[in-house]
């Protein structure tokens, strides 16, 4: 089986669902801007319905409609993830079997949320979901949202012994100490991917393969220009647009917002020109004031700045 890293690559993109003003889908929006991220070369792969997606407000059939429609926007040009994570078990079991029907690349998977269970019970609920199907299985670890950790003796075991969880999505908010727990006991081809966009420089080191990135899906370029650098040796590029990018990043979670979505969403309109909606509630979008002071931040980073610093 290939590994997570062979099938994402380096910058897989979870973009945010677009939504109508009543929140309802927007299905042709949504194929609009799978075009706009593949267009601009943003990604090497796409996670549909991932927590930039706002799974969580969303109910099973709504999510196999994302798919659905995901799958025929981009028409095979990337590979592509389904989240299939819930608090159930069951629930789980059932969205990882249709999305593997639908003919997606990759399951992932996120930890149970809300029940706050043992490490034996998120054992049980990551063993379930990948004996169902054959396709690889990605672990979805962020404790701020689910309330619970994927301890590193965990994951040791899934990996040592079910064979097609491939990889894992870490984003525990201590990643520089537990990503390096997770490469001390997985095998060499087992994938860590950061799924924070502040943190990849310092995940790469500790045997991190790329990231997961909502923002990426209109400043791709420039994270794939940030790995790349690393990747090359060329640490001082790599670090001038890891600096470039950190005050971006930082403008998401203005006013003490945790998530960083309602302003991304407003960004993602500013820079891709489509009308992204509103979350769903109960987030509220950006304000006004969000939206002025992150405007210039975006402007600074237009494409076609991108060659000419990173020629350097």
């Amino acid at each position: 089986m290939k590994t997570a890293l062979e099938i994402m690559g380096r910058v897989s993109v979870p973009p945010v669902t677009p939504f109508k003003e009543n929140e309802d889908v927007n299905f042709e929006v949504l194929e609009q801007f799978i075009d706009f991220i593949i267009n601009n070369d943003y990604c090497d792969s796409l996670i549909l319905t991932g927590t930039t997606g706002e799974f969580h407000t969303m109910s099973d059939e709504e999510r196999v409609e994302i798919w659905k429609a995901g799958k025929a926007a981009v028409a095979g040009r990337v590979p592509m993830v389904a989240g299939v994570g819930s608090a159930s078990t069951r629930a789980t079991v059932k969205l990882a079997r249709i999305a593997e029907q639908l003919g997606f690349d990759v399951a992932m998977v996120v930890l149970p949320y809300y029940s706050k269970p043992t490490q034996a019970g998120i054992e049980q609920h990551f063993r379930a979901a990948a004996a169902t199907v054959s396709i690889p299985i990605l672990v979805y670890n962020i404790p701020l949202f689910t309330g619970v950790n994927m301890e590193p003796e965990t994951l040791e075991r899934l990996v040592s012994e079910v064979p097609n969880i491939r990889g894992i999505k870490e984003e525990a908010g201590v990643a520089p100490t537990q990503a390096t727990a997770f490469a001390l006991r997985t095998p060499p081809d087992f994938s860590i991917y950061c799924g924070d966009d502040t943190m990849v420089l310092q995940v790469l080191p500790q045997r991190g393969v790329g990231v997961v990135s909502g923002g990426s899906a209109i400043i791709g370029n420039w994270m794939k220009a940030m790995i790349a650098a690393y990747y090359s040796g060329d640490n001082a590029k790599a670090s001038e647009i890891y600096f470039r990018l950190a005050p971006f990043f930082s403008a998401l979670n203005q006013n003490g917002r945790i998530n960083p979505i309602p302003i991304l969403r407003g960004a993602i309109e500013m820079g891709s020109g489509l009308r992204i909606g509103p979350p769903r509630g109960p987030q509220v979008p950006a304000t006004k004031q969000e939206l002025d002071f992150i405007r210039p931040i975006l402007a600074g980073l237009k494409e076609g700045k991108l060659a000419e610093s990173a020629a350097g």
